[in-house]
């Protein structure tokens, strides 16, 4: 989901020298008490001399390396800053998180928060945190702040401000797969904001959008695309990056219903929107999709093209958790083309780059491709591992609609090689999952 930019306020003024002072004897106490030499501490990210100079209170640190050292030190950031985390400035937080550093922002907003009391500045750091928990796949986090900020944003009669934080509340719980509560949540959104509520001009693109991608993760695919078939009627309202990313997901969505030619067609029109604006990540994830779209309608050659400039900019972006996507898109086509060892091998690496990234989503569309190019290549022991471990990920994960479908397909490779009792049973399981 798009970034919400948040409101800002004047720093609290502070003396740079007695704030460093500080933080560098707390950095030196808990360094020695975690038993690394400065040496340690920096690892391979900073120097010796730069960590010496920090706890002799000669330079102040940035909010990167002091969440850098306290990874390494296994604490919270907030505790090296201590009783100085106003000095971090809102503003600072602010800067972060629009500008992607979603953990520098959440460290920031939670030093922040464990000293501003203030109700209302309060909503609006746990706002901020929330989208920041949501951008780093913390569900849960953003959940429990959303929830907060929204209620006493409410309280306070800022429905607009209560209406973006239960945006990011619904993220949270389409994330932890509360589909139902996702849905009321941004529908509650919806009906304020066609009753009046003055909100920015895309907020409602944004809440049709997620709609849409709530509905599609249910499985309820035409109701999903008619969401985005609303849009229209305010895409007026966006610039050409954003209805690219309108037409995106109208693709895709093309794609979940069968309407492949559309999917194609609509993409093009993205694509050219994309690269016109510079946009490397959407063009490149864009292009991928392309890549499956040609797939399903059999043109190979056109969706290897496809998905080698794909691949192409997300290597170049250093992009590891797009690349997932892309190698599992590369492994389906080589399976297509008769290749299952060239497939093996590319799942293999989007498997690496998902485990890499913590890409759950990818990691398991990529075991189930691996265990197609095993099944072709005859070693079903191996086959059968990868539809295991697929399967035991989506049981914990979800969705339900992608849990039947890894049943579904492991129970059919289990008959073929005569395991029927056992492929009974996972389709009993695959019918009763949802």
């Amino acid at each position: 989901m798009p970034a919400v930019k948040t409101s800002t306020r004047r720093p609290t003024p502070v003396d740079d020298g007695t704030l460093a002072k500080r933080i560098g004897v707390r950095l030196r106490e808990l360094r020695l008490r975690a038993g690394l030499t400065q040496q340690q501490l920096a690892a391979d990210r900073y120097t010796k001399a730069y960590v010496s100079a920090l706890e002799n209170g000669l330079v102040r640190p940035s909010m990167a390396a002091l969440t850098y050292f306290s990874e390494r030190l296994n604490i919270p950031a907030s505790r090296l800053i201590g009783d100085e985390a106003p000095a971090w400035s809102r503003l600072e937080a602010d800067l972060h998180l629009a500008a992607g550093r979603w953990t520098d922002a959440r460290d920031a907003y939670t030093a922040l928060l464990e000293t501003t009391p203030e109700t209302a500045r309060r909503a609006e750091l746990l706002a901020g945190r929330a989208e920041a928990a949501a951008r780093l796949n913390q569900a849960a986090q953003a959940v429990a702040d959303a929830s907060e900020a929204a209620r006493i944003f409410t309280a306070e009669n800022r429905p607009v401000d209560a209406a973006l934080a239960t945006y990011w509340n619904a993220n949270g719980q389409y994330e932890q797969d509360n589909l139902d509560e996702a849905r009321a949540l941004l529908r509650s959104i919806l009906e304020r904001v066609r009753a009046g509520l003055r909100v920015a001009p895309d907020f409602e693109f944004r809440v049709l959008t997620a709609l849409s991608t709530v509905e599609s993760k249910a499985g309820e695919h035409t109701r999903a695309l008619a969401y985005l078939q609303e849009v229209k009627g305010v895409a007026d309202v966006l610039d050409d990056r954003r209805r690219a990313t309108y037409l995106f997901d109208l693709a895709y969505r093309y794609r979940e219903t069968g309407d492949i030619e559309a999917a194609i067609r609509t993409g093009h029109e993205s694509l050219a929107l994309f690269r016109a604006s510079g946009s490397e990540i959407e063009t490149a994830a864009l292009e991928n999709d392309l890549a499956l779209a040609y797939l399903a309608v059999g043109n190979l050659s056109r969706a290897a093209e496809y998905s080698v400039e794909a691949r192409r900019r997300f290597e170049r972006l250093g992009d590891r958790r797009w690349l997932a996507h892309v190698e599992d898109t590369r492994a389906l086509i080589a399976i297509s083309e008769g290749r299952p060892a060239a497939a093996l091998e590319m799942a293999q690496r989007a498997i690496e780059h998902a485990e890499a990234t913590g890409n759950k989503p990818a990691l398991t569309s990529a075991l189930v491709t691996k265990a197609r190019a095993c099944a072709a290549l005859d070693q079903p022991a191996e086959a059968n591992a990868s539809f295991e471990r697929a399967a035991e990920l989506v049981r914990v994960e979800g969705p339900r609609a992608r849990l039947r479908e890894v049943l579904t397909e492991w129970a059919d490779l289990l008959a073929t090689s005569g395991q029927h009792e056992r492929a009974y049973a996972l389709t009993r399981e695959a019918l009763t999952s949802g």
